[in-house]
């Protein structure tokens, strides 16, 4: 596998494998960018089919969490890793203590947390092995734990038109969500295949990556895309797509960066959860200003992003990935 020349790689500083015989572990570490601070980004458990699929995600994964980190003003670069496996059949206190001494092996160059697959129980188990952890239980008051409803708010915030009382449709691979939503939220329920094309205000792809390709988008009707999930777009070109037929999509890693805020500040330590509310308040602001710059200049508002994004890094706009 030629990883230098592929797409995704973008110029990383580092990508590691890491393998543990005894537990299992099959992890890949990957640190796009050091250049703002230690590259901070989830560990996600996943399946995938082949250790190049996984290559692939933690390349675009990584890239995304230097974008998101620089756009959100954090002092921290970016990096990602995934561990392959089934989270729901594969899960031990073992492995991820193994995963901890992985990370530990970097020296601080790469703080890990929550992302799909894992939790904050593993992540105790991670911190068994190393400091460089977070997303961890916190104290009444203070920064800290899951990082997930942190996320979700900053999505709520930045979403013009996800007001209280809004009525629900959802989907999801696990039918056991889509019941929760319904008793919770009185959710309308609605196929996978269906939910892409449904005549709505918002749509909020919240689960994994590239949801909109050459094939779904022609088929959105929603009039702004605003989710959490990263890496939304499978290719830039789909961000032109979505501008040509006029939907307003939120760059995925500036809309969803609650998390990470939150990650941040719990390991600075010393933070409150009210300055985290009040960090993660400010999503819309930097959303207006893309929009408004995207606006001006007739492009995509995923291209202005990537750009505001670069020169954050102090990486050249002439570098962009098409």
């Amino acid at each position: 596998m030629e990883i230098f020349d592929t797409r995704e790689f973008d110029g990383h500083e580092l990508v590691v494998f890491g393998h543990d015989a005894r537990t299992g572990l099959r992890a890949i570490i990957a640190i796009h960018s050091t250049a703002l601070g230690p590259a901070a980004g989830g560990c996600r458990m996943w399946p995938y089919a082949t250790t190049a699929e996984a290559m692939a995600d933690v390349l675009r994964l990584s890239r995304g969490m230097s974008y998101k980190n620089a756009m959100a003003g954090l002092p921290l670069g970016g990096g990602k890793a995934v561990i392959i496996g089934d989270s729901r059949k594969a899960k031990t206190a073992e492995l991820f203590e193994a995963f901890g001494r992985l990370v530990e092996s970097l020296g601080g160059r790469y703080v890990t947390a929550e992302d799909v697959g894992t939790t904050t129980t593993d992540m105790a188990n991670v911190a068994r092995a190393t400091r460089y952890v977070a997303g961890l239980g916190a104290a009444p008051g203070q920064a800290g734990g899951d990082p997930g409803p942190k996320t979700a708010l900053g999505v709520h915030l930045g979403s013009l038109l996800a007001a209280e009382g809004a009525e629900l449709y959802v989907a999801d691979v696990q039918t056991s969500a889509v019941q929760r939503a319904q008793e919770r939220f009185k959710a309308h329920a609605v196929a996978v295949e269906e939910v892409l094309a449904l005549d709505v205000d918002v749509l909020s792809p919240c689960a994994l990556g590239a949801v909109l390709n050459s094939k779904s988008t022609p088929r959105v009707r929603a009039r702004i895309i605003a989710g959490a999930a990263n890496n939304q777009l499978a290719q830039d070109a789909d961000g032109a797509a979505l501008q040509a037929a006029g939907i307003l999509y939120a760059p995925d890693y500036v809309i969803n960066a609650g998390g990470i805020i939150s990650v941040s500040r719990e390991y600075q330590g010393g933070v409150s959860e009210a300055q985290v509310i009040a960090d993660i308040q400010a999503i819309p602001a930097r959303l207006t200003e893309i929009f408004e710059r995207a606006r001006r200049e007739n492009r995509p508002t995923n291209q202005v992003a990537d750009q505001m994004a670069r020169e954050r890094l102090g990486k050249p706009a002439h570098a962009l990935v098409a």
